[in-house]
């Protein structure tokens, strides 16, 4: 029997019960720095360095934590779903906890990219992206990061698995930002979501709706076997 398609979108919530730091723990703040001059054209345009320190930064943390129970219970759902996951985090939790089918809508940590040619992307070995790392055409490297005001290249393919999803679930993730946000907008309404999330993002009333006011870790071990029982 073919396996029915479970959509999962997921947030900053899954990654921070790892150790993850989100930019709302610190009020939008890093060590000083408003969230717009690490993470905007206009803040690399201004200070390239600063930029790379607080992405450095960000995979020095990633290398030193591990996958959660929420992240490991997504990868074992894929013995009895088509499991697709929609990912708002930047880093490499899910694919090391054993995730195989991906969308970063907001790039990945560990790769990056050239400034005058974006189809050039490249794997970042440790942590460290300096100034002067250049791509083969001799431009600077940047994060491969979507920044705030920059287009989301992958959200056309998320748009594609939720318009085929069977389930969808929402783990960790405020539903605040756009367009990420809106992909619960595209879920069929006979579509049953479950959402898990100790702060629970506002849901449309609808039929088959499920919540669960939890930390990822703990409300996905409730959900995995609700799922198994009624759905695989």
């Amino acid at each position: 029997m073919e396996k029915k398609k479970l959509v999962v979108l997921t947030g900053a919530g899954i990654s921070a019960e790892s150790g993850i730091a989100t930019f709302r723990d610190a009020n939008g703040l890093w060590e000083g720095h408003d969230v717009m001059e690490v993470a905007s054209p206009q803040g690399w345009q201004k200070n390239k360095e600063t930029v790379l320190e607080f992405y450095n930064q960000r995979r020095k943390n990633a290398h030193e934590v591990k996958p959660n129970a929420g992240h490991l219970a997504l990868a074992d759902l894929e013995k009895d779903f088509d499991v697709r996951i929609v990912t708002q985090n930047v880093d490499d939790l899910h694919e090391r906890a054993g995730s195989s089918n991906i969308i970063h809508l907001h790039g990945k940590l560990f790769e990056s990219r050239s400034t005058i040619d974006e189809t050039l992307v490249y794997p970042i070995k440790g942590w460290e992206l300096k100034l002067g790392d250049k791509c083969e055409r001799g431009s600077q490297l940047r994060p491969n990061i979507v920044w705030f005001g920059e287009a989301v290249p992958m959200m056309e393919k998320a748009i594609e698995e939720t318009l085929q999803a069977d389930i969808f679930l929402v783990v960790g993730t405020s539903l605040v930002v756009y367009p990420a946000a809106g992909l619960v907008d595209y879920v069929s309404d006979d579509v049953p979501i479950y959402v898990v999330d100790p702060n629970l993002p506002y849901m449309r009333p609808r039929q088959n709706l499920h919540l669960y006011e939890e930390k990822a870790s703990t409300g996905m071990v409730k959900v995995v076997a609700e799922l198994r029982k009624k759905h695989s």
